[in-house]
């Protein structure tokens, strides 16, 4: 990493592996006309095997002191790099002028922007057919629980509703520079081919953020600024109460309440 002095405010730890970096390129499953989107690419390893197989990257990198040595690195290459922060950017906009079929989202992501990038991914509506990330593992953990679980939830909602979620290897903490203090854990998320119809996408992920606020708190309290008399009768169908907690109802009832609530 030569002189490179790695900033902790944008969480940076690169990997080292490249055997970790070519593995899980391989199991995204990368198709031809596929665009790649990349978040942080940092020295640019992943980046580099991404390329070998996608039709185009489109990298974002908020570190402006990686620029001369990311670009003379992919000065001829499919790969194009924009120094701001992902977040801020109208993303379709920036791929208006790529042709594709596929748009893939792979990335070592900080750990700090894990969930604010995959909310930012969800607002574009399905539009991402695969997410491929290393984030921690306790997150991943999270972002893969199953209902009933205790790591189940919002955000396990969310992504349940567009995605099939899966986790695929784990990556010790001494295979990045600097070593975190947490090891991580690359997951995966396909799109499904069929959602559950939702009538206003606002109000349903208003009232899954609204039902995990307080994780020991029941429906009843977590909803009572909503109709308690619809959404009871949702829970009475599916065969819950008032008395339930949100980490116990699945994605169906989530969608069932939102939409009785029109």
């Amino acid at each position: 990493m030569g002189d490179f002095t790695f900033k902790k405010k944008y969480g940076q730890n690169f990997i080292k592996n490249k055997n970790i970096v070519e593995r899980m390129v391989l199991e995204s499953d990368i198709l031809e006309d596929t665009l790649v989107i990349e978040v942080g690419p940092g020295m640019g390893v992943l980046t580099e095997e991404l390329s070998l197989y996608a039709k185009n990257v489109l990298c974002y990198e908020i570190d402006t002191t990686l620029k001369p040595y990311l670009d003379k690195k992919f000065v001829h290459s499919n790969v194009e790099i924009i120094y701001e922060d992902f977040l801020g950017r109208d993303i379709l906009m920036d791929i208006k002028k790529y042709k594709y079929k596929y748009l893939y989202f792979i990335a070592n992501v900080p750990y700090y922007i894990t969930t604010p990038i995959l909310m930012k991914i969800m607002e574009m509506q399905s539009s991402v057919s695969k997410i491929v990330m290393m984030v921690q593992k306790e997150v991943g953990e999270r972002l893969c629980a199953l209902c009933g679980s205790r790591n189940y939830s919002s955000i396990s909602v969310y992504l349940d509703y567009f995605y099939e979620r899966c986790a695929l290897f784990l990556v010790p903490r001494y295979e990045f520079v600097p070593v975190p203090n947490v090891d991580s854990i690359i997951v995966s998320f396909t799109r499904r081919d069929f959602l559950l119809e939702v009538k206003d996408y606002s109000l349903f992920f208003r009232i899954v953020r609204d039902s995990f606020q307080f994780k020991r708190k029941t429906i009843k309290n977590n909803l009572k600024s909503y109709d308690l008399t619809k959404v009871e009768k949702v829970l009475l169908e599916h065969g819950y109460t008032l008395s339930s907690r949100a980490e116990a109802l699945s994605l169906e009832v989530f969608v069932a309440i939102s939409n009785s609530l029109l």
